[in-house]
Formats: structure tokens, C-alpha cells, sequence
């Protein structure tokens, strides 16, 4: 019980650290309230489990080959870029007098926290990285199904942190002023931006 609980702490840990998914949530839930935060971490968690199976089953080496990183770079640049220009113009939709989440579908919001994720080379990096050093030494010490529900365990971490997100970014959007939410939604999606900038920079190292 306390190595399960040891793993779903590793999963928040894995998950709290600020990056452009965080911030995108974090921008999310100050527009469109809290569902549409924990969706959009719901569908983050999707590519993540994706590539904790493509670790888990040994085929996450393809990330070695330059060509692979030269286009997940790209595509990590345009995503981020994109994502976060569209949050800078969209600032007008936080009122605090209107209803929030009413005008954009769940579905959209999954659907952005899934590619956020899919496409953040951070992200596979990352999982490659972390997860496959959990799985090596895992595999040494317990069995199958141990490794199973340690895995399990590290997602139940994330969904844990996922809620919380959502929780603190719809709450701030009750106790602060439009201006100030405005503030820090300026401050996320330069942050995703600066992500996108970064890693259009290293696209073109790899590639010249």
C-alpha cells in the first residue's frame, strides 16, 4: 500500500511541474470554468498514457532518430505557437458577469489538452525519460501485475493534480477581478509561447 501511494505522489510530481500544458489549463479554466479545465487535462493524460504504453512495450526508441525529432520539434513549435496567439486574442471571453463554458464544447477542450500533449516534445521526452527509468528499475523488483498497478497508481497521481488545476483556475476566476484574470491569462500564454519559440529553436538546431 505505502509503494502505491509512493507512485501516485510520483505521478503529481510528474505532473506539477509548470509547463505549457499547466499553462494552457491554467488559461482554460480562468475562461471557461472547471470542467472544461479537468477535460483539457483528461485529454493531456490520453497522450501521456500513450506513451507510457510505447515505453512500456519498447517501441518509444523511435524517438532516437533525428528526422523524429526534427519534425516533433516542428510540430511542437506550431502547436504551442498557435495555441498560444489564440489564447492572447480570445481575452475578451473572460467576464465575470457571463456564465462561463456555455459557447465551447467539452470535446474541443479534450481535444486541445490531447494534441497539447501529443505534440509537446517535452512531453515524450519527458515520459521516455522519467517513465522508462520507473520501468527499469521496476522491472527488477516486482512483477507483472505489480508493475501494472504502480503504473495505474502513477495516472491516478496525475488525474489527482488534474483536478487541482482545475479547481485552483476556475476558483481564481470567483475571487479575482476580470483584470487581474486577464493578467494571468496574458502571462500563460506568453509563457505557451515562449514554450512554442523554444522549440522552434531547437527544431533548427537539429536540423542545421
Amino acid at each position: 500500500m505505502h509503494s502505491l501511494a509512493a507512485y501516485i505522489f510520483l505521478g503529481v510530481s510528474l505532473a506539477a511541474p509548470i509547463g505549457p500544458v499547466n499553462a494552457a489549463q491554467l488559461d482554460t479554466g480562468i475562461k471557461n470554468g472547471f470542467f472544461h479545465a479537468w477535460i483539457f487535462g483528461i485529454g493531456a493524460l490520453t497522450a501521456d498514457v500513450l506513451y507510457m504504453m510505447m515505453v512500456y512495450f519498447g517501441i518509444g526508441q523511435v524517438i532516437e532518430y533525428p528526422l523524429v525529432q526534427i519534425i516533433l520539434w516542428s510540430f511542437g513549435c506550431f502547436v504551442l505557437t498557435y495555441t498560444g496567439i489564440e489564447s492572447l486574442l480570445s481575452l475578451h471571453k473572460i467576464e465575470l458577469d457571463v456564465g462561463f463554458g456555455k459557447k465551447v464544447q467539452l470535446k474541443r477542450s479534450f481535444t486541445a489538452g490531447f494534441f497539447m500533449s501529443l505534440l509537446n516534445p517535452l512531453t515524450i521526452l519527458f515520459w521516455l525519460g522519467i517513465y522508462g527509468s520507473v520501468l527499469a528499475e521496476a522491472t527488477v523488483t516486482f512483477s507483472g501485475n505489480q508493475i501494472f498497478m504502480n503504473s495505474v497508481a502513477i495516472i491516478v497521481g496525475i488525474i489527482l493534480w488534474d483536478t487541482i488545476m482545475a479547481t485552483i483556475s476556475s476558483s481564481a476566476r470567483k475571487v479575482l477581478s476580470t483584470k487581474f484574470l486577464k493578467i494571468i491569462s496574458v502571462i500563460s500564454s506568453l509563457s505557451i509561447i515562449g514554450f512554442g519559440i523554444y522549440f522552434g529553436i531547437q527544431a533548427f538546431h537539429a536540423l542545421f
